[in-house]
């Protein structure tokens, strides 16, 4: 693959450059991450910025139907809008139905917009490993807003954080859990909280919910990267596409503002740190799939069950046979 020449096409705004190089991204192959590194670090010479949205919330909530109407308002007004929505992968045969995209069938025939279902694997945290690498082509291809939906797992989907600007959360009227608003994890992360489906029936019980909801955001400790009156909370209905303009306008001033204060870069610069501390993760985990590695588990573990070594101290000579050093386990050297 000629990585200068797809470089040039991403730049240019290439569809078919831009879904070749996000299956570049996702190969798990050795030769196919190399060319990946090299590509990614021609394009960020770019320097161009999208609006990172991550969103998130539990099955049935409407996320697909959400973004659908949202990205289309979108385009309405000029913009192009890139869609990269994670599908949760079988713990038995490792599939995943990535049926995001016929689930926006208006979306996905506009030419403005670009949508990626990808399996999210073994990987937890509500995202693809390599999402944040398709999040940074999508922004080099000239995107101007990407939104990243994760799996809606619930309350372990805080990964997303390090991935975008803003992080909404889509709740339904009614769940019966109004008061989860109070928990940490998600709900600490959410800079607003959309109740989709206020429409009809339901409409009276959204504004009930939603005034629930910004009563517990309230509790919550103030963030510094937070202007007065965030996190909020909004209704909003999808199918009727009311208040997507005022939440579009709520996103709008929440970034101007981290922009002009400077929480913009310093978020940005944090997320670096945070995915380089876990390529170095992921790394030495990748050093226990070797076949000398898993045989040598299999040897260990098996001392182990009978009583030959303590735990600490296989832990100890199967490090030691990755070169890792005398590293005690618990963490000192």
């Amino acid at each position: 693959m000629d990585i200068t020449e797809l470089s040039k096409k991403i730049l240019q705004a290439d569809r078919r450059a831009l879904a070749r190089a996000i299956t570049l991204v996702e190969s798990a192959r050795a030769d196919h991450r190399a060319q990946a590194d090299a590509l990614l670090s021609e394009l960020a010479k770019s320097d161009r910025q999208a609006l990172r949205i991550g969103l998130s919330g539990t099955p049935g909530v409407g996320k697909s139907t959400f973004i659908e109407a949202f990205g289309m308002m979108l385009i309405e007004q000029g913009l192009r809008v890139a869609v990269l929505a994670v599908d949760p992968s079988s713990a038995r045969s490792g599939g995943s139905i990535l049926g995001d995209k016929t689930r926006m069938e208006r979306l996905s025939r506009e030419r403005a917009a670009f949508i990626r279902p990808s399996p999210s694997q073994s990987h937890l945290g509500g995202v693809a490993r390599r999402t944040r690498d398709a999040v940074a082509l999508c922004e080099a291809a000239g995107f101007d807003v990407v939104l990243i939906e994760t799996v809606g797992v619930g309350q372990s989907e805080t990964v997303v954080s390090e991935l975008s600007d803003l992080f909404l959360l889509l709740l339904a009227p009614a769940g019966g859990d109004e008061l989860q608003g109070v928990k940490r994890g998600i709900m600490e992360i959410a800079d607003m909280i959309l109740i989709n489906k206020a429409d009809g029936d339901l409409k009276a019980t959204a504004t009930r919910t939603c005034a629930d909801y910004a009563g517990a955001l309230r509790l919550l400790r103030k963030r510094p990267q937070d202007p007065e009156g965030f996190p909020k909370a909004l209704t909003v209905s999808a199918i009727e596409a009311a208040g997507l303009d005022q939440a579009w306008e709520e996103i709008q001033a929440l970034a101007g503002w981290r922009r002009e204060n400077g929480f913009w870069d310093k978020n940005r610069a944090q997320q670096a740190q945070y995915w380089f501390a876990e390529e170095v993760r992921q790394a030495l985990l990748s050093r226990l799939q070797t076949s000398w590695a898993k045989s040598r588990m299999a040897d260990l573990s098996a001392q182990v069950a009978g009583g030959a070594q303590t735990p600490q101290d296989a832990a100890r000579d199967m490090l030691l046979g990755l070169g890792v050093g005398d590293v005690d386990p618990s963490g000192a050297p």
